[in-house]
């Protein structure tokens, strides 16, 4: 369990082999300076795929200390992808980065049957979130992959963030599926599926991780109003995983604990051979810095 992104960091650092961050259309600035920062810190060794020329560029021009990179020279996007894509597959990475490209373009390769990077699971987006007032690090998911996923989805979803915080170093994840209330709704097809997934669970059929369900959001957050309810949980006021029932609604909480609540986020697609850092141009450079450091530490 981590209180924040300085612990997470911490333990990155302290692991004698660096993981290895292949960076996709690496002749970008913003990107280069996230991947600096973390081969500056111990976090990570870099691979930089994309324009040779702009990429060495970009490092003379901001004195980044990547002079250890290896480069390989891809003039067009998609080959830049599917060069990336090789070289995890060809053990020579450890997680993905999206450079000065679209997604789409990324996601293609990772997704092609042939030469990608699916597992035939469903893939997923993690957020990792430093909330102010809750005592440790939460995932919340799925905010940015799935629409409205199925019950099996919802499934395949808890199952790729407890692997990423297994990986991390979590025992046990405690995983809230969360609905407008705690109690069981026929109505409500999110707590009927979070019902669903809580016996999964209580059948081994959701292994490595505790489920609880339905839970609404403050009981799942506050021990202090759960022991008000009477909602007795071992995920009550400490949960590690928040489960949304749709996107929409992931993508709500996230933002609002950002912009009004003061929190930080991380974030990473997962589901695949390797977790993959999809952060915006718009993304600050401390959210860049710390979803590499989030990818270092949930990779295998």
């Amino acid at each position: 369990m981590f209180k924040n992104f300085t612990e997470m960091a911490e333990m990155v650092k302290s692991h004698p082999v660096k993981k290895r961050i292949v960076l996709a259309c690496a002749h970008d600035e913003h990107s280069l300076e996230a991947v600096n920062e973390a081969v500056k810190e111990g976090i990570v060794e870099a691979v930089l795929v994309g324009k040779e020329e702009e990429i060495k560029a970009i490092i003379k021009e901001h004195g980044f200390t990547l002079e250890n990179a290896t480069i390989y020279n891809e003039d067009d996007d998609v080959e830049a992808a599917k060069t990336a894509v090789r070289l995890i597959n060809e053990g020579k990475g450890d997680f993905l980065m999206k450079g000065r490209m679209q997604t789409a373009d990324l996601l293609k390769q990772v997704v092609n049957k042939e030469t990608g990077l699916n597992m035939g699971k469903v893939m997923s987006h993690v957020g990792l979130f430093e909330v102010p007032n809750y005592h440790k690090l939460v995932v919340l998911t799925d905010g940015g992959m799935l629409l409205h996923p199925t019950l099996e989805q919802k499934a395949q979803i808890i199952e790729n963030a407890v692997d990423s915080l297994r990986n991390m170093g979590y025992e046990n994840p405690k995983v809230a599926a969360l609905c407008a209330a705690e109690k069981l709704n026929q109505k409500a097809p999110e707590s009927v599926d979070a019902a669903a997934l809580k016996e999964m669970n209580e059948k081994d059929e959701l292994k490595g991780c505790v489920v609880e369900g339905p839970i609404s959001y403050d009981i799942a957050l506050s021990k202090e109003i759960a022991d008000f309810k009477g909602f007795e949980s071992p995920v009550a006021g400490d949960a590690d995983v928040l489960l949304v029932p749709d996107m929409a609604a992931g993508n709500f909480i996230g933002k609002a604990w950002v912009i009004q609540g003061g929190g930080r986020m991380t974030g990473l697609v997962v589901g695949a051979k390797a977790p993959i850092v999809l952060t915006s141009r718009g993304s600050g450079a401390d959210e860049k810095f710390y979803s590499i450091v989030f990818a270092a530490a949930a990779s295998k």
